[in-house]
This record gives C-alpha cells, structure tokens and sequence, in this order.
C-alpha cells in the first residue's frame, strides 16, 4: 500500500494500532475473565455458554464461517509464499509456493498450538527487525531524504498527501474510512481473542498490550516506509507502477531489496516474508482446524471422544484445509493474474471479522444480546461481505462509493444492528440474557 498510495497508507497502520490497543486495553481483560469463568477453551465455547444457546446453532455457524474465511485468507497467503519466491529468487510460482506451504505444514501438524505460539515470538523478531532496518538501508543508498521526496513529487504530489492520490474528495474520505476500518479486525476476529484465552491470567494483558502495540506500530510503519522508498528510488516517471513494482506494487519489497540490501542480508530478508507469511497461515489454520473438530465433531456429533482421537482428527483436518487453501491459491493465480495479495487477504480478513467482531463486542458489553440476535448478526456478517465486495460496487449512483469504502465496514455495521435488533424482539431470549446477568453481576 505504500508503494500505490504513498503517504495515504499510514491511516492503514493507524487504524492497526488502534485496533491492536483497543482490543487489548477494553476487551481483554473481560474476555479473559469471562473465558476462565466458562471454562471456555474455543471461542465458540465462549459464545455458547455466555448466550446459554444449548441448540449448537451458534457453534456450527461459527465453525462453517472460519472454516470457509480461514480457508481463502490462507490461501491468500500461500499465494504470497509464491509470489516472494518469484520474486527474491526467480523461482516458478507454483513451485515456491509448494515449497514454502510444506515448511509450515509440517510444523503446524507436528506442533499444533505451543508451535504457532513459540515459532510467532521468533518469526515476529525477525519481522519487526527486518521492516524496520530495510528504510534505512534505503535511506543509506538514497544519500539523503531530500531525493526520494523529490523524486514522489515528480511522479505524483499527491503520493506525499495523506488525502492520497485524489486529493480531498468524498472517495479519498470513504478511502481513509477503509484503511482505519481494517483495525476493526482485531476487536473480537477469533485469531486474535484466541490468544487472549491462552493468556495464564490478567497480570499479563499489561505486559502483553505494551508488547503488541509496540510491534504493529513499528512493523506497519516499517512496511508502510519500505513502499514509499520503494517507489521513490526504483519507478522512472515513463512506466506504469504495474510495469516496474508489480500490480498494486506487491514487488516493491524484493525489487528494493535487491536494490539496497548487501548480498549477504538478502537471505535475511527471504526469511522475513515467509516470517510473516508462516505466523499468518499457522495461526489460521490451527483456528479452523479447531473449530471444525472440537466445535462441530466433538461437540455436536462424538461428545464422548478421547483427547486422543481429537488430536489426531485435529491434524487429519488441518492437512485436508492446508490442501484444499493451496488449490484455491493455484485456481485464483490461474484464473485472476492481475490480482494483488492485499486485497486477497482482506477478503478473508473482512469476512472474519464482519462475522465475529460486532458479536463478541456485544457479548461483552451488552448484557441484552441474545443467542438468536448474536446468530443473526453472524450470518448477516458473513452474507454481507460477498455482497458489499462484489455486487454493491455495481449499484448506480452508490456503487463507486462502496468500492472505496471496501466490504469490511458496512458489513461490520450491518451485523451490530442486526445483532441489535433481532435481540430486542427476542422475548425469551430477554429473559435468558436477564438471568445472565444476574449472573454475572454475582
């Protein structure tokens, strides 16, 4: 994003930070205490014994909805495995991509959870380090800051704009509103609150809150700075962006790294992308893995089944997604060769978080939300995303502004107000959700 809108892309790592604190500082420490009372170990558990729901309705919905978004949101990233491989190396996509997606797979089914958990702590190292030190090896090679500016300005001026390449227009607002919005993600997404319940108590949501917002504003900005360098010191003013950097510049890191970056550190850098890549796809991929086994095969169909037998069908599923992720990923590069691994992932980002995000805020704060309002607001979450992504940009009139806005905020919105108002009209589920709080008052 750097590299194709300047300095418009920090509203992304504004909207990051802001999200990653929010969660953090106001949900977790009610989330965790709520978890630890529930004895809740997924977070549909959480849902379920927080809206007394004993119809498994909400644990199937929540299973089938990260199953399908975990799915395409890994296979996004498979789709980056092999794109920094094309792009570092030289290498064939598909064979990259093959490569990189057994490294995680293997580790992923061997490991599980303490896997994902202690391979992020390093693979977060490396990331943070990386993203930050490669803008001033730019910097380095540039000779001062005064060049690559002059250089934005010649190409674009509205690229040093933080209205971005429009200028101050209605679509560079619902632009913005798009960029903050993708912080939403973080505010209930069960890849995050799923690292909340493994927290051993409260004493470490402090710690814990310092540590990732420290990280995400360092390793977004670092990103978002190595786009603009990109930009500035490898696009001569005669070529498209999508000639020299790639559609959407997505070339932009291993173009600016063979640029600036010693010979000996470029491996180092090829280690960074599948960093980020692998504590992406691990963390997904358990999350669905589980959801599938414990949420809908242990719960709804074998509840007498031995841990045993959980874990092995736990590492059964996550191979058979894993496949299915990579198919996708082939079919889509096949069939869509223009496309951009941003807005891949945001997809599945967006879809996740429209699904959950407005529930798992509302259970926590709303003491009125209801088994079938909180059912409602997911399916409508889930529903809304394909259609705000593909069928609302082509409304007349409308339609251009629901393309900039992207399918994350209205989706979001439409799920809270559905959550909202199917629970007001539910009269039983009132008087379920009065007894809870009662309950938890206590």
């Amino acid at each position: 994003m750097g590299a194709a809108v300047g300095v418009q892309a920090f509203w992304v790592v504004a909207g990051e930070v802001l999200g990653v604190a929010a969660a953090w500082i106001f949900l977790c420490r009610r989330f965790k205490r709520l978890t630890d009372r529930y004895d809740s170990i997924t977070i549909p558990d959480y849902l379920e014994s927080r809206l007394r729901d004993t119809t498994h309705r909400i644990r199937l919905v929540a299973a089938f909805t990260l199953v399908v978004f975990v799915t395409i949101y890994v296979s996004a990233q498979i789709d980056a495995i092999g794109t920094a491989f094309e792009g570092f190396l030289g290498w064939n996509y598909y064979i990259g991509a093959i490569v990189g997606f057994a490294v995680v797979l293997v580790y992923i089914v061997s490991g599980g959870f303490v896997a994902v958990v202690w391979s992020d702590v390093f693979q977060g190292s490396l990331m943070v380090v990386g993203l930050v030190a490669l803008p001033f090896f730019a910097l380095g090679t540039a000779g001062s800051l005064e060049a690559p500016i002059a250089a934005l300005r010649q190409q674009d001026p509205q690229l040093l704009s933080l209205w971005g390449p429009d200028g101050k227009s209605w679509a560079s607002v619902l632009t913005i509103l798009s960029f903050l919005a993708i912080g939403l993600g973080f505010l209930g997404s069960p890849q995050i609150f799923v690292r909340f319940l493994s927290l051993r108590s409260v004493d470490e949501i402090r710690p814990g809150a310092i540590v990732a917002v420290i990280w995400t504003l360092l390793a977004t900005t670092g990103a978002v700075l190595i786009g603009i360098a990109g930009r500035a010191m490898l696009m001569a003013p005669d070529k498209s962006m999508t000639e020299q950097l790639g559609e959407g510049g997505e070339k932009v890191l291993p173009l600016l790294v063979a640029d600036v970056v010693p010979e000996w550190a470029v491996g180092l850098y090829i280690a960074i992308v599948l960093a980020a890549i692998m504590s992406t796809v691990d963390s997904l991929l358990v999350l669905a893995s589980s959801a599938f086994v414990r949420d809908y095969f242990q719960k709804v169909r074998h509840p007498d089944m031995s841990d045993e037998q959980l874990l092995g069908r736990s590492r059964t599923v996550t191979f058979l997604l894993a496949a299915v992720a990579l198919g996708i990923a082939f079919a889509v590069a096949a069939l869509v060769p223009g496309r951009t691994v941003f807005w891949f992932a945001i997809f599945g980002w967006s879809g996740i978080s429209a699904t959950f995000c407005p529930t798992m805020i509302l259970s926590l704060f709303w003491p009125r939300l209801t088994a079938r309002g909180a059912l409602a607001a997911m399916l409508s979450g889930f529903a809304s995303v394909p259609f705000f992504k593909f069928v609302a940009p082509q409304l007349p009139v409308v339609g251009d502004s629901f393309a900039a806005l992207s399918e994350l905020p209205p989706a979001f919105i439409v799920s809270g107000l559905v959550a909202i108002g199917v629970s007001l009209c539910d009269r039983n589920g009132q008087q379920i959700a009065a007894q809870v709080r009662e309950e938890l008052l206590d």
